[in-house]
This record gives C-alpha cells, sequence and structure tokens, in this order.
C-alpha cells in the first residue's frame, strides 16, 4: 500500500512512514498480505492502545496514539510600529507566530510581504532556525563609508564620480568580475556544506557585486549636527559612499538548499507553515545551515568592504568613518532570561548602542541611527522605508525617464535603475523613522546625490 491509499483509510500525515514499515515487515515474515493487511491497519487506528507491544505495529500503534494527543499550542501575539502596514503583512506575520518554538515577534514600519516572514518581520525562536525567515540574500546589508573629499566636487568632479561607481562595482542578475577580487573571506573554509563546496567558485566571480533589484551605490552628502563619539566625526557635513547589497548568488542557493530540506521534514500536521520550514539546531542540517548562514554574512561583509574599497580607490580618498548593518539573518541573543534565535527579515538590530544604516530611496534620505534596545522589538528596528506598492504596480505607474528628469532638476544624478525602484513606490522615510522613536535614535542623515542601481528592472533578491 502506497501513502495515498493509507491516508485515504483514515492514517494520519505523519504516521505513514511507521505504517509502510509496519506493512514491509508483516508482509516479509508474519504473512499477512492484501484484505488482511488492510484490516490489520484498520484495527489498529480503532483502537491503537492495543496494540502499543505487537511486534509489528507497535509503532505505529504509538504514533497514532501521539498524533491524536497533539495540539497545536496557541499562536503567540506580536508587536506592530507604524500604521501604513497592509492587511497581506499583518496575515504573514500571525501565520509565523503559529510557529511552534516562536517565542516573541514584532513588526516593523517598513514590513511589506515576503516569502515566509513578511519583509520588516522579527521572530524569536528557541533553538531551531528558519531558512525563508532570514532571506533568500542572506544577509543583504548595509555599508556607510565617509571620505575626505570637498563637498563642491561632487559637482564639479562628477565624471570622476561616475566612474568610480561604474567602475568599481558590477550591477545585474548573474553580474560577475572576470579578474577575481581578493578578501581573505575566501580563505574561510567553504567546505562546510555542500552547496557552499559547490559555489565557492560563482562566489570569487560575484565577490564585489551588486546584484539586482533594490541594491545600489550612492554617493551624497552625509550631515552631522553634533560631535558623537560613537560615529567618531565632528559636527559637518562630508562626502559619502552609500551601498546596499548581499550575499548575491551563493547566498540564494544556501537558501534555497536548506528550505527544501526543512520543507521535507516539516511535519504533516504543519503543512499550512511550509515557507516557514523550521530546522532544530540540534540536527545535522541545522547545523550545516547555521553555518553556511554565517559564512554568507561574512561573504555580504566582504562583497561590500570590496565595494567601497574599489570606489574609494578610484576616487583617491581616504576614509574617515564607517558604519554597517546585516539584516536578512539570524543571531544567537538573550532576551529575558532565555536564548532565542532571532530572525531579522527586513530589520536592523538596534540593540542598546548599535550603530546602523536605515535608508529611504533614490530621491529621499538614509539615517544613521543608534539603537536604544527596545525589549518589546527583540532589540531591531525597520531596514528601510518600505515599498508600498509591488514591482508590477511601479512599472505599470511610472515612466522612469520622466522620473529621472524630475530628480535632476532635484540635484540627484541616477546613472541608472528602473521603474519598479523610483522614489513613488516607497514610504515616506521620515514618517518611518519617527515611528520607531523609542526604537532608535537619530545621528546623522544622508542625502544621496549620485545613484547607481541596476536599470534592468529584474526581480529583487531578497
Amino acid at each position: 500500500m502506497n501513502s495515498r491509499q493509507l491516508q485515504k483509510l483514515g492514517v494520519p500525515g505523519d504516521c505513514v512512514k511507521s505504517a509502510i514499515t509496519a506493512i514491509q515487515n508483516v508482509t516479509r515474515t508474519g504473512g499477512l498480505k492484501g484484505k488482511q493487511i488492510k484490516l490489520a491497519i484498520q484495527k489498529v487506528l480503532d483502537n491503537p492502545q492495543d496494540f502499543i507491544a505487537d511486534e509489528y505495529f507497535g509503532a505505529f500503534a504509538k504514533d497514532v496514539i501521539e498524533d491524536r494527543r497533539f495540539e497545536r499550542p496557541e499562536p503567540i501575539s506580536y508587536r506592530t510600529w507604524g500604521t501604513d502596514i497592509d492587511h497581506a503583512s499583518h496575515a504573514q506575520m500571525q501565520q509565523a507566530c503559529k510557529v511552534p518554538m516562536a517565542v516573541s515577534g514584532a513588526l516593523m514600519p517598513d514590513a511589506h510581504v515576503g516569502y515566509g516572514l513578511p519583509i520588516g518581520g522579527v521572530l524569536g525562536l528557541q533553538n531551531a532556525v528558519i531558512p525563508y525567515a532570514v532571506g533568500v540574500d542572506i544577509a543583504c546589508r548595509m555599508k556607510l563609508s565617509v571620505v575626505d573629499l570637498p563637498l563642491s566636487t561632487l559637482e564639479d568632479d562628477f565624471p570622476r564620480y561616475k566612474q568610480a561607481i561604474e567602475e568599481g562595482t558590477r550591477f545585474g542578475v548573474g553580474s560577475a568580475y572576470k579578474k577575481r577580487q581578493n578578501h581573505p573571506v575566501m580563505d574561510q573554509d567553504w567546505t562546510i556544506s555542500r552547496i557552499t563546496r559547490e559555489k565557492k567558485d560563482l562566489a570569487w566571480s560575484q565577490l564585489g557585486t551588486s546584484g539586482s533589484g533594490n541594491h545600489f551605490v550612492d554617493i551624497g552628502i552625509l550631515s552631522v549636527p553634533q560631535r558623537d563619539e560613537d560615529l567618531g566625526l565632528d559636527a559637518g557635513r562630508y562626502v559619502a559612499i552609500m551601498s546596499h547589497s548581499g550575499s548575491r548568488g551563493p547566498g540564494a542557493s544556501v537558501c534555497q538548499t536548506y528550505s527544501n530540506i526543512a520543507r521535507a521534514k516539516l511535519p504533516a500536521k504543519y503543512a499550512d507553515l511550509a515557507y516557514l520550514a523550521w530546522l532544530s539546531l540540534d540536527s545535522e542540517a541545522g547545523q550545516e545551515y547555521w553555518a553556511a548562514m554565517n559564512l554568507m554574512g561574512d561573504y555580504a561583509a566582504a562583497n561590500h568592504e570590496v565595494i567601497h574599497r574599489r570606489v574609494t580607490q578610484l576616487l583617491g580618498a581616504q576614509v574617515l568613518a564607517g558604519v554597517e548593518n546585516h539584516h536578512n539573518f539570524a543571531w544567537k541573543e538573550v532576551h529575558g532570561d532565555q536564548e532565542l534565535i532571532v530572525h531579522r527579515k527586513g530589520a536592523t538590530p538596534a540593540g542598546q548602542g548599535v550603530l546602523g544604516v536605515i535608508p529611504g530611496s533614490m530621491a529621499s534620505p538614509a539615517f544613521v541611527i543608534r539603537g536604544r534596545g527596545n525589549p518589546d522589538s527583540l532589540h531591531s528596528a525597520s531596514h528601510g522605508a518600505g515599498r508600498r506598492m509591488s514591482r508590477r504596480q511601479a512599472k505599470d505607474t511610472f515612466r522612469w525617464k520622466a522620473v529621472q528628469q524630475d530628480l535632476r532638476a532635484k540635484g540627484i544624478r541616477v546613472l541608472s535603475a528602473g521603474a519598479d525602484e523610483v522614489p513613488g513606490v516607497y514610504k515616506d522615510i521620515e514618517q518611518v523613522i519617527g515611528q520607531q522613536a523609542d526604537l532608535v535614535e537619530i545621528l546623522a542623515r544622508f542625502d544621496p546625490k549620485i545613484v547607481k542601481m541596476c536599470g534592468d528592472g529584474s526581480k529583487a533578491e531578497d
């Protein structure tokens, strides 16, 4: 009998495996066959307690009893920051709160729909990790470098800035370098899992690239209102480079591989949580994913380091200060009196004193922030302004050339981008920042002046 036939008899999905094992054993050594087996299965389903000690059907009977005793835990609650959040994002967060190991959750004001956990979703689990709650673009990251160039050069020496960005990185799906860039991350152990071993050559070729979607390299003006020791800058206005990118193709492959493993292991009673399938950190697959995820975190950081190194060298500049942070990651953190695996899907770490960068759009400011360590948000904040319309809607709504002309009139030069990333697709970043004043304090403001994104309008990688 196959699994479909067994389930038609009433065998619960999570008991099919032990039922098949019982049938194989009783067929081989017990002499039962055909209708006798079907009758035996039915008897176990009717009175499983009578078969606990049975040589052939004991394990199946115990599984049936355990399945009938099972009650799904009540979903946890979560707190929301912001008001401009659609129903679908809340529905995804509510679904995530049904994961049985979930302890606490939060939804940031930039929230919008993602896979599994919504973008802007924060979820703390006990001893388990959800690949899709980390995200496809593992460890997608922000980095800002303040350089020693005069503000006047942004206009007076624009061709040099344009060349530095366009030669300092690569944009687009599958973008790569013919000549490998160098970074110590490639000397780390890439044999920790099959997929990282197989993707090392791809990682070499994509090191220092920016990808597509909402990834960018901007150059603009950082305004620091007062001296801040953590930031290490005096009050003033500075030229700064800001980038947004992640772990590129290797990170996507790690996510896909371990999401598939998690879904294959997902108990049938949790089939509705397929995109939130988890891996126990006590399992071999869970340990592999954790190691691969952390390697992708190091790789994403290296990716930005190479981009900023190349751009600053091409500019002939020196770095005065910098800030960077991951999102799309999971951290082991202690909250209250327990260790949690805190997933931040499109959310910025905002522990007490932790610095980060929260961007707006190509026409709106980004903010350098310091976390307040609010326990209600699991020490988290938004990772950006958040989309207010889909990419398809954006392309149907905006004419890119008209938007580009408007931006130029405002003093913003866009070297390349797509209609799906124009300013109108994003929420108001200043409003979003204002809605999380209890999570972060603002240290500085970055206003973009030169913007480079992928010009093909392809799907975002995170």
